[in-house]
Order: structure tokens, then sequence, then C-alpha cells
């Protein structure tokens, strides 16, 4: 019966060659997209679930009021994880460690710049890395050894064993190759190329042996003997700041080490999503993709449905039963979908890289991988049954004397079914339109609002080597202006696009005894003002080349309205138990989140004891290709070890939007998919229609109407349907955009245009599409419709 049923299947669809093209197509390009969807959403729920005890691993998080609300952040003092390991009861392990940062690495003239991180020995046995050669138990104990990662040791050693090898840290430390570990998987929230010891970093850091704690520098990893007592060790980590520093009323928390990458967004001290949001967006925009394919397969199948009447009259005059039909029609949906599902192989395969490129990332199908084959096979059964269900039941349902004698069959109520998930198709379509737009807006709002400097034609050039020495600075900054390859020159203790340094050891007249308030910190060069193209609102700048502003520091304006100071210049602040005097006020400008308010700041002169990076503004009337060259020339002088590590700032801010472009183009593809195959669906009812229609449409014509009459009439029906599509989409796209814009604090507000956007569309793609065919029937020659009659 099988081999029978399965000949009949190849029949039909070698017969409808157009209608199987469709079907095929559609199903394919639906699994195609929900299979990448998946792929993707699974790469990023695997984040950091590598290691054996990750159920039992946790971050510390600094909870931190300011400004009025709750600033949360993994950045520790240098002496949380000892405090943590020796106070808090049911903690295995607790570790700190700094966060990944590039560092060179030399072995003879093999120069290579690397993410290192330092870490104490105890972070091995929180993260088990795999270790290829070396001993885990020793590891990081030495204070002058490294462990290096598989492809870095291969990078610096070729095939050679790497073991006991010495190798260079920035010209400066000659350290052995105790260790050779497994390359650290693109899914960890941990990522580096070398693992130094913290004692390392103590002894090239100086500032960093203090214990401090109104410092935050660290990341500090706690891992627990069972989870039974996180309860209990929360409770205790609560007070941990006020019990250790007077005055420090910070909290801090243990986050699961499994949720960091997806539920890192924080309000009010506690975790209320993040990349999640997306993943369930992505996850739903799967399903409801997969399901349109569905829909088309059923609208498709059943738009043939009076050219199979007879053969299912005669099927079941010569004694097929119901439920020998119903499995016929269930095979043949099946088989379309398995074919469909080799071409959505192929298709992935071919799209994966353009993916892979988009994302940043390394998705690939792991053929190897039960759970995926298992994945796959439960798609398939799932979109062949679901998509063969309604056809199956109706076709099957049809009484043999009735179509056997030519009378029409009741269509009235598969019609009404149809209609609904047109209407269902196209309140996704509307949905999605209307919350690209909004994405689309809320990114040019935020891109475009002034973040208080020009950062075009600003580069940034991280300072290494002998660059660190004051008077080579001085040298290069002179160098530079003189060459008229840069206008102005400055320093900065930090990336300017990126987070840095922060404390809540900061004290004024007037603050509220017991209120902790974080204050971000950076140390600033000469010419910090007019370099990066931002103001003083009040004040002086600071002089950094003398020291005689060593006891003076400048504010921005959230510093000075959080502060509340009437008269801030000259206002006497106690910074890191040193009293300082302000002598001026910056105008705010945006270093961490551009969705949100600017966080209070203090600048203090940097005497190039700390600098990480030179500001450069390019000179607007010469090449930048010269200019850039000529900058590296005189960096290569001065420090010719090193490459030069450089990057414009405008190229940096950009990353602040990675989630949120990500978001924009994956709807925009996938959205688009999403509309092409719901075409495929509106052609589906449009072909059912004139089918059912065209004697009808010949009688119209007979009796005088013209092509546009007939387009008219056909296409009224459809407009119908996609108006009460949008008004049914309206309200619900209103309640997710609204959702998604309230996690920012700057945002645009939602207006009439998308909504406007999403009805024009989606009337002119209903349109386009049932006109395709019905001018085909409007066109055709009556005679061919009533010659039987």
């Amino acid at each position: 019966m099988f081999k029978l049923n399965l000949k009949i299947a190849l029949r039909n669809l070698w017969k409808n060659k157009g209608f199987s093209l469709i079907n095929i197509g559609g199903l394919a390009i639906g699994l195609a997209s929900c299979m990448v969807l998946l792929l993707y959403v699974a790469y990023e729920w695997s984040y950091d679930k590598q290691f054996a005890n990750s159920d039992k691993t946790y971050v510390v998080y600094q909870n931190s009021a300011a400004n009025g609300k709750i600033f949360s952040f993994a950045w520790t003092p240098n002496v949380m994880a000892d405090e943590v390991a020796a106070k808090i009861p049911g903690v295995k392990y607790a570790a700190h460690a700094s966060y990944p940062s590039r560092k060179l690495i030399a072995v003879g003239d093999n120069k290579i710049s690397a993410n290192l991180n330092f870490a104490d020995p105890k972070f091995l046995k929180i993260f088990d890395y795999k270790f290829i050669k070396g001993n885990p138990e020793r590891a990081l104990r030495d204070v002058n050894t490294i462990i290096l990662t598989e492809s870095l040791a291969k990078k610096l050693f070729g095939n050679e064993d790497p073991i006991n090898k010495t190798i260079k840290l920035e010209n400066q430390d000659l350290l052995k190759v105790e260790a050779v570990i497994e390359d650290v998987p693109a899914n960890n929230s941990i990522t580096f190329e070398c693992l130094a010891p913290w004692a390392l970093f103590i002894k090239r850091e100086a500032w960093a042996k203090d214990p401090n704690w109104g410092n935050n520098m660290c990341l500090t990893a706690v891992q627990l003997k069972d989870n039974k007592f996180l309860d209990g060790a929360n409770a205790d980590m609560k007070g941990i700041y006020k019990r250790n520093q007077q005055g420090n009323n910070a909290e801090a928390l243990l986050f699961p080490l499994t949720k960091w990458h997806l539920y890192d967004d924080f309000q009010n001290g506690k975790s209320v999503g993040g990349k999640i949001e997306q993943l369930k967006i992505f996850l739903l925009l799967a399903f409801c993709i997969l399901l349109i394919a569905c829909v088309n397969f059923m609208n498709l199948s059943t738009a043939r449905s009076e050219r199979r009447a007879k053969e299912v009259g005669i099927r079941k005059a010569i004694g097929s039963t119901r439920k020998s039909l119903i499995g016929q029609f269930f095979l043949e949906s099946v088989f379309i979908t398995v074919l469909s599902g080799v071409f959505a192989f192929i298709l992935v395969e071919v799209s994966l890289p353009y993916f892979n490129n988009l994302l940043n990332i390394k998705l690939q199908i792991d053929y190897n991988n039960v759970t995926f084959w298992g994945t796959f096979l439960g798609l398939i059964i799932f979109t062949g049954l679901m998509a063969g269900s309604y056809p199956a039941l109706y076709l099957s349902s049809f009484e043999a004397i009735k179509v056997l004698k030519g009378l029409k069959i009741k269509s009235d109520s598969s019609v009404s079914i149809r209609k609904v998930l047109v209407v269902i198709q196209f309140v996704f379509a509307a949905c999605l339109i209307i919350c690209t737009a909004v994405i689309y807006q809320q990114l040019s709002y935020v891109k475009n609002k002034p973040i208080g400097y020009n950062k075009s034609n600003l580069v940034q050039i991280a300072v290494q080597g002998k660059m660190g020495n004051r008077s080579k600075l001085e040298l290069l900054k002179t160098q530079m202006l003189k060459s008229g390859a840069a206008t102005g020159v400055t320093f900065f203790s930090k990336d300017i696009t990126e987070t840095g340094n922060n404390t809540t050891d900061v004290h004024w007249q007037g603050k509220t005894k017991g209120e902790s308030i974080l204050f971000n910190n950076r140390g600033i060069g000469n010419d910090f003002i007019e370099t990066i193209g931002t103001e003083l609102t009040a004040g002086r700048a600071l002089e950094t080349v003398s020291k005689k502003d060593s006891n003076s520091i400048m504010l921005n304006e959230a510093a000075v309205k959080m502060m509340n100071l009437k008269n801030p210049i000259g206002a006497k602040i106690r910074y890191w138990d040193v009293e300082k005097t302000n002598v001026g006020v910056v105008k705010d400008f945006v270093v961490e989140s551009a969705y949100q308010k600017v966080a209070p700041m203090i600048f203090y002169p940097s005497y190039m004891d700390d600098v990480q990076v030179i500001i450069a503004r390019l000179n607007p009337n010469q090449n930048i290709s010269s200019s850039l060259e000529s900058i590296d020339n005189l960096i290569k002088q001065i420090e010719p070890d090193y490459p030069v590590n450089r990057k414009f700032v405008d190229e940096s801010f950009e990353v602040k939007f990675q989630n949120e472009k990500l978001l924009s183009t994956l709807s925009n593809w996938f959205g688009g998919f999403a509309i092409f195959i719901s075409c495929l669906g509106l052609l589906g009812l449009a072909l059912f229609m004139a089918e059912q229609r065209k004697k009808e449409i010949s009688i119209r014509k007979v009796l005088g109407a013209n092509t546009a009459n007939i387009l008219t009439l056909l296409n009224k029906d459809f407009i119908k349907l996609v108006a009460i599509a949008n008004l049914i989409a309206f309200p619900l796209a209103y309640i997710i955009i609204n959702k998604w814009l309230s996690a920012f604090e700057y945002r645009v507000s939602i207006s009439a245009l998308p909504f406007i956007a999403a009805v024009s569309i989606s009337v002119i793609i209903a349109v386009l599409t049932v006109s395709i065919q019905s001018v085909k029937v409007a066109k055709a020659n009556p005679v061919d419709a009533l010659k039987y009659e």
C-alpha cells in the first residue's frame, strides 16, 4: 500500500509541476529560514555552558545607587574574591581575573598582539579548560609563567613543543610557557588567547596590590559547593561592601554564569532580560515563518480541490476508505516536506557564510550531533503533518456520488478557513513591517542624536611599549602636529567609546550620609577639550604637562547635577582619600551606552602613567590615507616592536548599536522571506477563487465586463482581508514595539508613519500578487469555461 501511495504522490507531483515547484520552494524557504534562526538561537543559548560545573558558577555583580537609580555591573574590587572565599558559607572556589586586553607576545622576531587575561590559580578550578600539555595543578602559581591556547602556541612555535620555552611579554617580562590549553570557544563570555598569573599583574601594576573596596577593577567568579547554598550566600553578599568600608552602601550579588550572556540587562538591581528578548523574537519569527509555509501548502493543495475531487470519488467508489485517503494525502505532504528539507539544507549551507559574516560568529551544521538530527527530523514530521492536515481532512471528505455526478463541491467553510489563514499571515506581515520600521527609526534617532563631541575624523591609537614613556608621548604629539597629519592630539586613560574605571570613593560637602554614588573616572591629557570637540561650560581645563594641577579635577554636567553643587568651580571633592579641587565643568558626552543618560564622571590630569590611548584629530585639509600613513611612520620610529593599533572613533561607536543592527538586519531578511511566502499563500487563494468563479467571470465578460472590472471584483475581497489583518496587527505591533522601546532612556516616539507604511505595503503586495493570477483569468476566452453548459 505504501509503495502504491508513493507512486501516486510522485505522479501527482510530476503532473502538476508548477504547483509542486511552488509548494516545495515555499516549504524549502520556510524550513531553511527556520533552521538558520534555530542554529543562531542554539548558539547563543549555549554560551558559558561548556564547563563541568557551569550550573554552580556565578559572577559577582555590584549594585550601586547613583543619580536616582541603581547601576549594576560585573566589576568588583581586588579584595572581593578573598573576602568571599573566607566569609561566605557554601563557597567552594572564588577567583579574580582581569578582563582581556591586547598585549604583545614575542618569541624572537615572531611578534603577535594577543588577548591576555591575568587570573589567580583558582580561576582554573572554576573554569575547567582542557589542558593539552602541562600540569593544571601547578598552573598560574609561579609569577613568571604563562598559559597559551593551542592556536596561539602554533602561531608562536609552529610544530615545536612550547612547554618550558620562553616568551617575552610587552618587551619587558620573560615568561616560561607552563601549559597549553584548547582554544576558548567563541560562545564564551570570557575569551582570551593566553593566561598569566595574577601575581604578574600586581608586579606590573603596583597600584593593584593595595586592598581597595572603592576601586572596581576586576572580575570575580565564584563556584558554590551546591546550589542549595545560593540563597544564603546572596543574603551574606548583600552587605559585603558596608562591612568592609564605612559609608559604602553598594551591594553585591551572585549572578549565574549561564545567564550572564543572555540576561545582562539590569533595572533597579535586578536582571530584567537582555539578549534573551532578541532570541525570543527570533524563535517566534522561526515558528511564524514555518507556520506561514504550512499555510501556503494548505492553500495551494485545496486550490486544486476540484481537479482532485473526481480522483477521490473514483477511489472511494472502488473501495478506498477515508482513512486510506487521509494516509495518501499525508504521505504526499510528508514526501514534499522531505524534498523541501533537502533543498533547505542546500539553502542553509549556501547562506551560512553570509550570516556568519553578518553576525561575526561561526554557525555550522554539526552532522555528527544527534540533537541536531532529532530536531531536524522533528521539524520535517511536524511540518509535513501540519501542512498536510487540512488538505487531507478536507479532500478526503468529498462524497463519491456527488463528485462523480459533477455536482459543485460545497466549499464555503474551506474558503472561510483559508481566508482566516491569509488574515493570520498578513497580521504577521504587518506586525513585522511596523516593528522593522520602528527599529530603524530608533537606530537612526540614537545614532544621529548629539553625543557631546565630534567623532568624525577622530582616531584612537593604543599606547604600547616605549610609547608609554612620558617624554616619548610628548615627542609623538609634537611630531604629529608638526607633520600636519593632525590638528589636535591628546591622551586618555581608556578607550573613549568603552566602559572603564569607576569608583564610589568620592565625598563632598552636602553629600547625604551613607549614600553610595558611582562615578566614572578618566585621566586626560592637555588639549583634551579642543581635540575631541566638546566644550567647557564653566571654569578652565586641566594643565597636565606640569604638575600644578596634581590635586585638581574636572566634573561633567551629570556629576555637578547629581552632587547638587551650586558653585562647582572651586568645590572641594575628596577623591580616593585625597582632597581635590574642581576647576572646570565639561559638557556631558557619551562614553558608555548611547541609549542611557550620561553617568557622573570625574576627569583627573594624566601624567602619562595610566595613558592607554592617544586621541588625534586628523587634518580635514589633508588626504586621510596620507595622514594615517604619516602617523603610522611616526609611531614606528618611536616603537618599532609593536604593530600600530589604531581605529576610528566613529567605527568604534558603531559597535554600541551591534545588537539593534543585528535585530534590524535579521528582521529585514527573514521578514522579507515571510512576506514572500505569504505572497505564495495569497496566490494559492487567488488560484482557488479564480477556479471557483471562472464561469461567473466568463458570464460577466459575455455581458460586457472588461479586464479592469474583473480585476477590481477579484481584488476587492483580498483588500478586505488585508484591511482586517492590519486592524488586528496595529494593537499587537504597538504593544510589542512599546515594550521594546521601554528598555531605552533615549527613544523615539511611536508615530503613525510605520502603521501607514504597513497598510500601504501590505495592500500593494496583495494587489500585485492577486493580479498576477487574476489578469490571466480575466483575459481568458469565456467560451472555454461556458462551452460545456
